[in-house]
């Protein structure tokens, strides 16, 4: 008699979160054996403490990106000063000499190089900083370190390219009649402020960076139009004097942060810039804008720790 296969009878329905240990339960467990989520964002205090434990790191790995940039390159490490040089000749010739610019500003030359040097460092630490994460995600998914030290150290390594820079600076100012006075002194305190507040700016732009890598194509229009409002190749009082312009935008221009700090460079290298030609309050500025970007920039940038390298 043939036999007949009878039709397989159902599983029973599975009910949700039957035979397995509920998220509570896993978590408990993970406690009980110390297990910790992987690349999970420490309290804010531990933070700063793994940051200076990596002081090492971040200064080395500022050295070697620095290093690394100009190796294919035969004059190597000259682009470092010839760049900016480069670009004050460009300015020079179309402000200074077509637009006679040179004729309202007294050691003109002086005035511009300054300019462009300090702008510069503000400009490379910004452009370098929305490119930390997502130009580094290898690095980022391989190893597990506070990202912060990629920001910074992007900081340190423009810090570091200037400090070349500033010695050609010198040269130029002792070629055009500036000698050393104690006001050059004043350099330490404002290069110290305008690297905190770029690596401030930095870490914002790092993390809006992580998520949307476009932002590196569009940050170049950003820097132009805010160099333009800096004052770096024209006097911005000289610009300013009898327009009536609204006080509000007068402060914005005067009072933004690349100005500053260019500012405050420009009036201690240069005998010609005088107290005249500073804002009120300019220091109280400068430390202002270093705090407010320092402190705000670190903690945007950590609060977003655990989520940089994934998606």
């Amino acid at each position: 008699m043939p036999q007949t296969l009878a039709p397989p009878t159902p599983a029973p329905a599975r009910v949700p979160g039957a035979g397995a240990a509920s998220d509570p339960e896993l978590r408990a467990l993970a406690e009980r054996h110390g297990l910790t989520v992987s690349g999970a964002r420490p309290p804010l205090p531990e933070y700063v403490r793994q940051l200076w434990h990596r002081r090492h790191f971040i200064a080395s790995f500022a050295t070697a990106k620095l290093t690394a940039t100009y190796t294919t390159a035969k004059l190597g490490q000259l682009w470092q000063v010839m760049t900016p040089l480069l670009n004050a000749g460009v300015y020079f010739l179309i402000f200074g000499v077509l637009l006679g610019t040179r004729n309202h500003v007294p050691d003109y030359v002086p005035f511009l190089v300054t300019g462009v040097f300090v702008f510069t460092f503000t400009q490379n630490s910004v452009m370098a900083g929305t490119r930390a994460i997502s130009g580094n995600l290898g690095l980022v998914r391989a190893l597990h370190f506070p990202r912060a030290c990629l920001p910074i150290s992007f900081c340190l390594m423009q810090l570091q390219q200037l400090l070349f820079s500033m010695g050609v600076l010198m040269v130029i100012l002792l070629g055009f009649g500036q000698l050393p006075t104690w006001s050059w002194l004043l350099v330490l305190p404002a290069l110290a402020l305008q690297f905190v507040f770029n690596t401030g700016l930095a870490m914002i732009m790092a993390r809006l960076g992580s998520k949307t890598p476009d932002l590196a194509q569009l940050m170049p229009f950003v820097m132009r139009t805010w160099m333009y409002a800096s004052g770096v190749m024209f006097s911005l009082s000289v610009i300013l004097k009898g327009k009536h312009l609204p006080k509000i935008v007068e402060v914005l221009l005067t009072g933004n942060p690349a100005a500053v700090y260019i500012d405050l460079m420009r009036f201690a290298l240069i005998d010609s810039f005088t107290r005249r030609e500073l804002p009120h309050h300019v220091w109280a500025f400068a430390v202002g804008w270093a705090l407010i970007a320092g402190v705000i920039g670190f903690v945007y940038f950590w609060k977003a720790e655990e989520r940089y390298g994934r998606g």
